[in-house]
């Protein structure tokens, strides 16, 4: 590919994988009902996730407004709170509530990441537009609008995670949320062609952050406010979009300056399959346990493995364990395989070791199960220490296979008295595309325990209702619906 002169001030066409997002963010028409009935269940699990992050005192001391008293009157609301706020910092609050927990929907490739983040922006941005739509006369946007525009944010940044692997160059993959909420955002509030690619430029120019918290020994509760993070930046730059603000065509190839060259080793992005609804229709839910998602089938493996260990336990106790082998896949080694002490939430709740280790003894795993009075019980590190992590090549190519997209983990324990478990392994999590019949309805249970623990049974009972009524919830303005999660 020959390169432009870097000294010529003449202005290139616009980077086309700025215009590929543009074009698919104007033109595209979704007409997959799977796509839109996942979408549905998507948006449910993602308040129920932010509906459960309010039990957290850490969570709700990063919701409100920037600075005390900057609230908006008939702002964007956010959930479970009455807060009313700018779009730009109602992004940000609800990006928070969604991802606190580690709990919402997930998809694994070369990049890893959590599509529903995107949400941030799009609740934000949809609220705000439609409560200006009734002061004005006019019909706000529908849920089922919001679905179309979440189906969009999925599909941009899933697409861009199947080959490009921003992790091995340090970068976390909340760019991709910024890219994904930046173009969804930029359309959602009038913008053009011309205006979406100018904001996409200007998103690539901000890099990426590092994703040293994600990651011993500074793992820090950064990794749960990341996303947020990033839709309120994608929301400022639709907001300037919107005003005229100049984009820069070659942000990604200019010579030396470029994203390609700065980040990427001159390497251009690389692409599976052009932008569609796949995404959306294999997307992964979290939805028996709020753990990262490559050791949700280990955590799986270990419960099916409690009853037999604690039997062990009860008899000798940790001592009475010689060993725990775990086999798991290439990416989890990178992320979660995690040895010495955790000195956090954020520290735990991505280590595979103590994920195992904590159903193991109590056959549970819960948000709480992460707080440091549970990492207190000794037995925890004791458990952790005798496990070993090893790679099954198998977990891996299966892990990598478009048409499997597994995330296998075996766990088998060893004890003293030359006994030992049986393997257990789970190639599938009940969140996978292939067991959607069984994990509907545990998703449905998990919205309706965190709805009914934030609100009134009435608004609880309305919602339910809603929830079991497709086309009426679809067709319900959003507006209407941000108000059932408002105080």
């Amino acid at each position: 590919m020959s390169q432009p002169d870097s000294r010529s001030a003449i202005r290139p066409s616009p980077d086309q994988p700025m215009l590929d997002v543009a074009d698919y963010v104007l033109d595209y028409t979704v007409d997959s009902m799977e796509a839109y009935d996942t979408a549905r269940y998507m948006l449910l699990d993602s308040l129920a996730c932010a509906a459960l992050a309010m039990e957290h005192a850490e969570c709700v001391a990063h919701l409100g407004p920037l600075v005390p008293g900057a609230d908006l009157k008939d702002g964007a609301r956010v959930p479970f709170t009455g807060f009313q706020l700018d779009p730009v910092q109602a992004a940000y609050n609800i990006g928070v509530q969604i991802r606190w927990l580690d709990f919402n929907d997930t998809w694994l490739a070369a990049e890893w990441g959590h599509p529903s983040d995107n949400l941030g922006a799009i609740l934000g941005v949809a609220d705000y537009l439609g409560r200006i739509a009734q002061q004005e006369g006019r019909a706000p946007m529908t849920v089922r609008d919001v679905l179309g525009w979440a189906i969009k944010a999925h599909e941009i940044q899933g697409c861009y995670a199947l080959e490009n692997a921003f992790n091995r160059l340090g970068l976390d993959h909340v760019i991709l949320v910024r890219l994904a909420s930046t173009a969804v955002a930029t359309r959602m509030l009038g913008g053009d062609r011309d205006a979406i690619w100018s904001a996409l430029s200007h998103s690539w120019m901000d890099n990426g952050v590092l994703r040293t918290y994600r990651h011993a020994p500074n793992t820090s509760p950064r990794k749960s406010w990341a996303a947020g993070d990033a839709c309120r930046r994608a929301v400022t730059h639709a907001l300037n979009a919107l005003r005229g603000e100049v984009g820069c065509p070659s942000a990604l190839t200019a010579p030396t300056w470029g994203f390609y060259d700065v980040a990427c080793d001159g390497r251009p992005f690389s692409f599976e399959r052009p932008f569609g609804s796949y995404v959306m229709e294999n997307i992964l839910f979290k939805l028996s346990f709020p753990a990262e998602f490559h050791a949700q089938t280990a955590v799986e493996c270990a419960m099916q493995l409690h009853a037999q260990v604690q039997q062990q336990l009860d008899a000798g106790g940790v001592d009475a364990i010689e060993r725990i082998e775990l086999e798991t896949q290439q990416a989890a080694i990178r992320i979660i395989d995690k040895t010495g002490p955790l000195s956090n939430y954020a520290d735990r709740d991505h280590c595979l070791q103590y994920m195992v280790a904590v159903p193991l003894l109590f056959g549970r795993l819960t948000a709480n199960d992460y707080s440091d009075a549970v990492a207190a019980d000794p037995r925890i590190d004791a458990l952790r220490d005798k496990m070993t992590v090893s790679e099954d090549p198998r977990f891996t190519r299966d892990y990598s296979d478009p048409a499997k997209r597994y995330i296998g983990n075996s766990v088998q324990v060893f004890f003293k008295d030359g006994t030992n478990t049986q393997k257990i392994t789970v190639d599938v999590p009940i969140g996978h595309r292939e067991r959607r019949a069984e994990g509907i309805p545990v998703l449905m249970d998990k919205f309706e325990r965190a709805m009914r623990g934030r609100l009134s049974a009435e608004r609880s009972d309305r919602l339910m209702t809603l929830a079991n009524a497709p086309t009426q919830l679809e067709s319900l303005a959003v507006t209407d619906f941000m108000d059932l999660f408002s105080n």
